[in-house]
């Protein structure tokens, strides 16, 4: 009988590109991960692999296998999460990913709270992974951030969990600095040095909406003054009146608190963003990730 932990490593193999990658995310020896795969293909009669000096690539046989591996071990993952379920609650480990600023302000506490109802169940996250393949990486859960239009055509599962207001903040310093008391209008904000995301640089135009009713529009220096890639560098440069950022109000909600940001905009808004769960698109959605994502969408009600 052939082994399902040698549909894994298989697997492993095709996902990874090569026996050295597999065994690095097996954590097993590339003999070993070697040996799995010349076994499975004398049991099975047929050669699942073509190997070459970089890389390995599935023959015509391996594919049509590769395809009924994923169903077999789809199942029998699905088998193993229903059986745990219902014995002792959920075990193993649950891997995530998000930004590593969305990570420390808002997911550490929630998966404090998720540990502790689910103490069978380890999490592991991993944060700078903006690119990161949910299938390749064995990931079960991605947090991503951004427009809603931006989850629709993905090959995952998607599930909104929150939304969030991006704000124009700056110092007290910087507005005294430049005589202002409070800033009126988008035009007078663009007066005023901008600090600039590199993953927003290609936003030419931010559509506002007025407390007037009206339609705004605020448009970013495209040369601002910093660029930077990471949000909590930007909200630092802020802080010390460096210019005007735009951030996410998760990530300023103390800072306007104490009086150390202020709101540049206050009678202006910006386009709500989303927050979505990102899954694999599999058959049977395993007991945790639904545990996860039901949880996060009430922790964030």
């Amino acid at each position: 009988m052939v082994s399902l932990d040698r549909f894994a490593v298989f697997r492993a193999v095709v996902e990874a590109g090569s026996f050295t990658a597999a065994a690095e995310r097996l954590n097993q020896a590339r003999a070993a991960v070697s040996f799995n795969i010349k076994q499975l293909e004398t049991e099975l009669g047929v050669v699942l692999l073509v190997r070459t000096t970089r890389r390995v690539e599935l023959t015509e046989a391996g594919a049509r296998f590769y395809a009924r591996c994923l169903r077999t071990l789809e199942e029998a993952d699905a088998a193993i999460d229903e059986a745990r379920g219902e014995h002792g609650g959920m075990r193993g480990v649950l891997r995530l990913a998000s930004t590593v600023e969305y990570a420390s302000m808002v997911l550490a506490p929630a998966m404090h709270e998720f540990m502790q109802r689910h103490p069978g169940l380890r999490l592991r996250l991993e944060t700078n992974t903006a690119r990161a393949d949910l299938i390749r990486d064995r990931l079960d859960v991605a947090i991503r951030l951004g427009r809603p239009e931006q989850f629709q055509d993905l090959p995952y599962r998607a599930a909104a969990l929150a939304s969030y207001r991006v704000l124009a903040v700056a110092a007290p310093s910087l507005l005294a600095e430049h005589g202002l008391a409070r800033i009126g209008s988008p035009a007078e904000l663009t007066r005023l040095p901008q600090l600039g995301h590199s993953r927003l640089q290609r936003v030419a135009e931010w559509p506002l909406s007025g407390t007037d009713g009206g339609e705004h529009a605020f448009r970013p220096d495209p040369k601002p003054r910093a660029v930077v890639d990471n949000a909590s560098v930007l909200r630092a440069l802020a802080r010390q009146g460096s210019g005007v950022a735009l951030l996410p109000d998760w990530l300023v909600r103390d800072d306007l608190a104490s009086g150390a940001l202020v709101d540049a905009l206050p009678d202006y808004r910006f386009p709500s963003q989303s927050v979505y769960a990102l899954y694999p698109p599999t058959a049977h959605v395993p007991h945790k990730v639904r545990a996860w994502v039901d949880f996060l969408k009430d922790y964030l009600a």
